[in-house]
């Protein structure tokens, strides 16, 4: 079986600057992808999908390939995930590289730890799967949110479960952003992620963290610390 992994790390990003090669704890944030992926012993190549020269420099350093350079009108904001791993399966295609599984990593996911990975390769191979991917648990059910409109009124999304005890709601899940095993044929046409033919490998609440702005770059450092004082 065939393994490719794609870590898409462009350039632009605007509200962290230079993010993905930023350090983070003493090395660029990318690094530890690249590092977890090679750790797995999993891939047959790990392949980084950038637009920016420098995160390519960088990424070679750490061990991953750069066969390609990403085109700019798949690199701006509006840019969603699955057209660039396509992009990076279309490019092994016409080189004669013929994937069974694509795992896509993110360049910003410092708590990935190989035997998550392990685990999503193994239920993609073994199992009917078109997707198996990184999720975790919301911290309260999601059935008893609600929303605040401009006059600062409430509403309850589902408001018949106003008397509902939470013990009696089902649990609910969300992406934790680290990585997403997919079938070349799922991302190349497109497939939905979060349906049916997809599967999860629960992630623990504290060990996910979205890293978009500064205020959770700096809360990520210091969960980053508190696990590695605990290792």
């Amino acid at each position: 079986m065939t393994n490719i992994c794609i870590i898409p790390a462009r350039g632009g990003s605007k509200r962290i600057p230079r993010k993905n090669i930023k350090l983070f704890h003493g090395k660029p944030m990318i690094s530890y992808s690249i590092e977890t992926a090679i750790q797995s012993k999993l891939f047959d190549k790990v392949i980084v999908s950038t637009d920016d020269l420098e995160i390519a420099e960088v990424s070679r350093h750490y061990g991953a390939e750069v066969p390609f350079m990403r085109p700019s009108e798949l690199s701006d904001d509006n840019t969603a995930t699955i057209p660039v791993i396509a992009h990076s399966i279309q490019w092994m295609n016409k080189e004669g590289i013929q994937a069974d599984c694509v795992a896509c990593i993110y360049a910003t996911a410092p708590f990935i730890l190989k035997n998550d990975l392990i685990s999503a390769e193994k239920s993609l191979r073994e199992e009917r799967w078109e997707y198996v991917f990184s999720a975790t648990s919301f911290g309260f059910p999601i059935f008893r949110g609600f929303k605040k409109d401009s006059d600062g009124k409430i509403e309850m999304f589902f408001p018949e479960h106003f008397g509902t005890r939470s013990q009696d709601l089902p649990e609910a899940f969300h992406d934790a952003g680290q990585f997403y095993f997919g079938k070349p044929s799922a991302w190349l046409e497109g497939k939905r992620m979060f349906d049916k033919w997809s599967s999860i490998v629960e992630l623990p609440r504290w060990r996910v963290q979205d890293i978009d702005t500064q205020d959770d770059w700096e809360r990520a450092e210091v969960i980053y610390k508190m696990i590695s004082s605990m290792s």
